[in-house]
């Protein structure tokens, strides 16, 4: 039954008033999310910064000077970068092994290790920390950097699996075979071929789990009880003092300081994620 030009101005008024709450709610989002960054960047430089968010009557950066110290900033973000670099390359690498073998070769044990593995991205870290606690206590793996990354990459690695092995199945087999055909071995090709075809997927994990470690506060601060171990993500509670007396002026130049390396790996691996599969016409012929 053709459309009549009322019925079509019906429903092109109707997809209308549809794109315009859809833009209405974005633009909510976008709000919810703009207010805090501003908040941040203005107090920062404001000398007389609050919880308002307003435009400084004077630009100051003294609170940068003011947290730009090793016992504030440098220590801590150092160590941040530790356990997170650390805890990230070790997720990739487990992760990619383990996701290798589930995405090229066929078994009955695949869906249920899959369905193992989704149900332990579902279990909540607060609910298996005193168990890991007292684990952590009879290893003598308490207070001890190395034993915070461990856990670190037990945490991210079932998420990080599933990731891997879904861009893994993007990446032809015929490649492997070919390679294989030619005396390669499964580990070379692994390495020499689809890491580099999936570069993408690689660097979605590496910055997923990097953001994850990074801005967790409670696993740190229970493993952790060395102050000059603490990452900077614990060490940020330091600024909220008794009787919720705060320098917001400080907090807001520290949260900067803070959030610049994600923001610096994202724009470092930018580029690979937007890149796509880089299979060209390999497989044809």
């Amino acid at each position: 039954m053709p459309h009549t030009p009322g019925s079509r101005r019906t429903l092109s008024n109707r997809r209308t008033a549809h794109r315009l709450a859809a833009d209405f709610g974005l633009l909510t989002l976008a709000a919810a999310f703009a207010l805090p960054l501003a908040w941040v960047i203005l107090s920062s430089l404001d000398p007389n910064a609050d919880l308002r968010v307003k435009v400084p009557d004077s630009l100051t950066f003294s609170n940068f000077d003011a947290v730009l110290t090793p016992g504030i900033t440098f220590t801590p973000l150092l160590n941040s970068l530790i356990l997170c670099g650390g805890g990230t390359l070790l997720t990739v690498v487990c992760a990619a092994l383990a996701a290798y073998p589930l995405s090229r070769f066929r078994s009955r044990l695949n869906r249920p290790f899959l369905l193992t593995v989704l149900f332990a991205t579902s279990l909540p870290i607060t609910a298996i920390m005193v168990p890991v606690y007292a684990l952590f206590v009879q290893v003598n793996l308490i207070d001890t950097m190395q034993g915070t990354i461990f856990f670190f990459a037990a945490s991210q690695l079932p998420f990080a699996i599933w990731l891997m092995k879904n861009f893994m199945d993007g990446v032809p087999k015929e490649l492997e075979e070919a390679a294989w055909t030619d005396g390669a071995s499964s580990s070379q090709s692994l390495l020499r071929i689809v890491l580099p075809l999936m570069g993408p997927g690689v660097a979605v994990v590496t910055v997923f789990c990097f953001v994850m470690m990074w801005g967790n506060f409670f696993v740190p601060f229970m493993l952790l009880l060395t102050p000059d171990q603490m990452p900077a993500a614990v060490s940020i509670n330091e600024f909220f003092g008794n009787r919720g007396m705060v320098v917001y002026g400080q907090l807001a130049a520290f949260s900067v300081i803070y959030s610049s390396p994600v923001l610096v790996l994202y724009v470092l691996v930018a580029r690979r994620l937007g890149g796509g599969f880089a299979l060209g016409g390999a497989v044809k012929g």
